[in-house]
C-alpha cells in the first residue's frame, strides 16, 4: 500500500478511466459508421476526392505497414477493427502517460524526500 491515500485514489482513477476507454475502444468500434468520416465527406462532396495523392507521405511511415484505415492488416476482419482500437488507446495512453511523467518531472521524488519541506505542514 501507498504512504499517500491521494495516489492511491489517482491511480485507481486513472485504472478505472483507462479500462473504459479500452472498453469503448474494443466493444464499440465495430459499430462505428462505415460512411467517410469528415475530411472524405467534404472531398467527396466538394468533388476532388478522385485527386487525392496516391504515394503520400503517411504510406512511407514505419507503421503503415500495420494499420489500414482503421483496422489492423492481417487480421480476420472480425477483430481487426477492435485490436485496432485497443492498440490506438494503449498508445494515446502511454503517450500522454510520458508526456505527463516528463512535464512533472520529479515532483513525485519530493513528495517522499524527508529533506523536502512539507508544504502541508504549516
Amino acid at each position: 500500500m501507498t504512504d499517500h491515500p491521494n495516489q492511491a485514489r489517482n491511480g485507481a482513477f486513472v485504472l478505472v478511466g483507462l479500462g473504459a476507454a479500452l472498453a469503448i475502444a474494443v466493444f464499440f468500434s465495430p459499430f462505428a459508421s462505415s460512411d467517410p468520416d469528415g475530411l472524405d465527406r467534404v472531398s467527396q462532396d466538394l468533388g476532388f476526392d478522385n485527386q487525392a495523392q496516391t504515394d503520400t507521405p503517411a504510406k512511407k511511415l514505419p507503421f503503415y505497414g500495420i494499420f489500414e484505415e482503421y483496422a489492423l492488416r492481417g487480421v480476420p476482419e472480425a477483430v481487426a477493427t477492435p485490436l485496432a482500437g485497443l492498440i490506438g488507446t494503449l498508445a494515446a495512453f502511454g503517450l500522454a502517460w510520458g508526456a505527463g511523467k516528463l512535464l512533472v518531472k520529479g515532483s513525485s521524488n519530493k513528495a517522499v524526500d524527508p529533506d523536502f519541506p512539507d508544504r502541508h505542514s504549516h
